[in-house]
């Protein structure tokens, strides 16, 4: 692949929304669907809230790490670094919204100037949102409902829309600004470009070389920025990644495991295969079958 030396800033996780031309993801999850209990580290320009069903999980974002117990919620603000997991390896169910500022027109002062204002670099990371107040109380019950509603047999998109709308507004009342905040310094940039690009191209044949290129450094400051700041090494979060959304197409698409791993940058079926049952401990056929199962309760 040829690799363009251009800025990636604006690379992200690409979220496979419910409906079409309708940015909202609105997705019940847990954690044990992930390699080693932990989803891949990344960013979008999406507003993200979580609710924890039952367990706990915790929450990195941009460095800090939080723990969000059961019936509690977590709002991650946009284009921050985050991933949950849990460190003992414990299950934890979740409800998990995103909500791109879009929804509300890129080109209108509410979806872009006001989302800058309110959600930009300058201002918090992330909220813990507990049950000690009445407007964290308003934003898990929304929570709930926008779950609800979206997988109700006669959805109101209309509905959703109102929902998601207050989701940012009643957050917006309520996040503080930061002067001086971090997120955007060098290093979070440069880190951002090089996940970006993966986000984008692992589907495809991807070097250290390339991925270091991506972020105008050399190939031990990428090692160093990755595992600074994901744990990981570019490669081994490349790979978790590709799993990532292989077990994504599992779960939501009833493609074959070839298809599977061809859209996923593997090589063949047998070898996406071996390293799928390394990761999660189960071939992909039969963490499909196990997904279903636990969908039909």
């Amino acid at each position: 692949m040829n690799v363009k030396l251009e800025v990636f800033s604006d690379l992200s996780e690409e979220l496979n929304y419910n409906l079409p031309d309708f940015p909202l993801y609105v997705r019940k999850g847990s954690l044990n669907q992930f390699d080693k209990y932990a989803a891949a580290c990344h960013w979008h320009p999406d507003l993200e809230f979580i609710l924890v069903l039952d367990g706990e999980m915790e929450y990195f974002v941009n460095g800090e790490i939080v723990n969000i117990v059961q019936g509690n919620g977590f709002f991650v603000n946009s284009r921050r670094l985050h991933y949950g997991f849990s460190s003992k390896k414990v299950n934890c169910s979740f409800i998990v919204i995103a909500i791109h500022p879009a929804l509300f027109g890129e080109n209108t002062y509410l979806g872009k100037t006001y989302f800058e204002e309110k959600f930009g670099s300058n201002t918090e990371d992330y909220i813990l949102i507990t049950q000690q107040s009445n407007w964290e109380k308003d934003i898990l019950l929304a929570l709930d409902q926008t779950y609800k509603e979206m997988n109700s047999t006669s959805y109101n998109p209309l509905r959703l829309h109102s929902l998601a709308a207050e989701l940012c507004a009643t957050i917006s009342d309520h996040i503080q600004k930061v002067p001086g905040q971090v997120n955007d310094n060098q290093s979070w940039v440069t880190l951002r470009n090089m996940t970006g690009f993966i986000h984008h191209h692992y589907d495809s044949k991807i070097t250290l070389n390339e991925i270091a290129a991506v972020g105008s450094v050399c190939r031990s400051k990428c090692c160093e920025l990755f595992g600074k700041y994901t744990g990981k090494t570019p490669n081994s979060y490349l790979v978790r990644y590709r799993i990532q959304k292989s077990c994504e197409m599992l779960t939501e698409t009833n493609r074959s495991i070839s298809e599977i791993a061809i859209r996923c940058g593997f090589q063949s079926a047998s070898y996406f295969s071996y390293v799928f049952r390394n990761e999660i401990g189960l071939t992909p056929l039969n963490y499909r079958k196990n997904i279903q199962a636990l969908q039909r309760f």
